[in-house]
């Protein structure tokens, strides 16, 4: 009796887990509620240094507007990486900080398999999905996903020239979106296989939450401890400028 009151305990909690989602891996943020892999409430907002100071305010808005409070919640999922190292480094203090605070686990999700999910639902299962993070010159934070959701090439920093993906453009049609993939544009005008998406796609919290529901039902939970965002690069500071002797 004992076991079959705590199996459906634990059923009970995975039919209606709530994961609060954040996302700042680049400029702006987003933040949303799922209750068993629906979506509840979001909201995004995408203004300069907007990840700093106001993801706490849209945490507290969408769970507010969700209808519950923090303490409901089964887990807090987070955008590792790749990305902008300051909004990083600022969505996954705060997703730690709300774990320690409320002792729930934290799920860590690939900003760039999040992104692919946004538009896969519009493409047959032949296509291939690149999203790309601008990384500054032309350079890009970049992975490559089959229809299934699996990883062809892994999450890379790739200078990109004529030659990038070549050869699966030579199989499959891949589709390039995200801020860094008009950089990449010029390099495959001629190709037929090379789809580039006219929408802006940015990483957004309403697909960190979708992922999370499956990590969520694997147990799979990060360290809270020794978690850090996934940087694929070390930060560099901007030169400062040096003062002339005569002032």
């Amino acid at each position: 009796m004992i076991f079959k009151e705590s199996y459906w305990r634990i059923l009970e909690k995975y039919l209606n887990m709530l994961i609060l989602s954040i996302d700042s891996s680049t400029r702006g943020c987003s933040v949303a509620i799922h209750q068993n892999n629906i979506l509840l409430a979001s909201s995004e907002l995408y203004t300069d240094r907007s990840s700093s100071a106001m993801l706490t305010v849209l945490v507290e808005q969408v769970t507010t507007n969700a209808g519950f409070v923090l303490t409901d919640l089964d887990a807090v999922a987070v955008a590792k990486g790749p990305g902008s190292y300051t909004g990083l480094r600022v969505a996954v203090s705060t997703a730690k900080g709300l774990c320690y605070a409320l002792e729930k686990p934290l799920i860590g999700i690939n900003t760039l398999e999040a992104m692919s999910l946004q538009v896969k639902r519009f493409f047959d299962s032949r296509t291939y999905f690149c999203p790309m993070i601008d990384a500054r010159r032309m350079e890009v934070y970049t992975a490559v996903y089959n229809f299934e959701g699996d990883t062809i090439l892994p999450t890379n920093a790739l200078i990109l020239d004529s030659n990038s993906f070549s050869e699966l453009l030579e199989e499959h049609p891949v589709v390039f979106f995200g801020d860094g993939s008009s950089k990449f544009k010029t390099f495959v005008e001629a190709q037929s296989n090379a789809l580039f998406l006219s929408d802006e796609i940015r990483p957004s919290a309403r697909t960190i939450g979708l992922l999370a529901g499956e990590s969520f039902k694997n147990q799979q939970f990060e360290e809270i401890i020794s978690f850090e965002p996934y940087y694929l690069k070390d930060f560099m500071s901007p030169p400062t400028k040096k003062k002339s002797l005569l002032g």
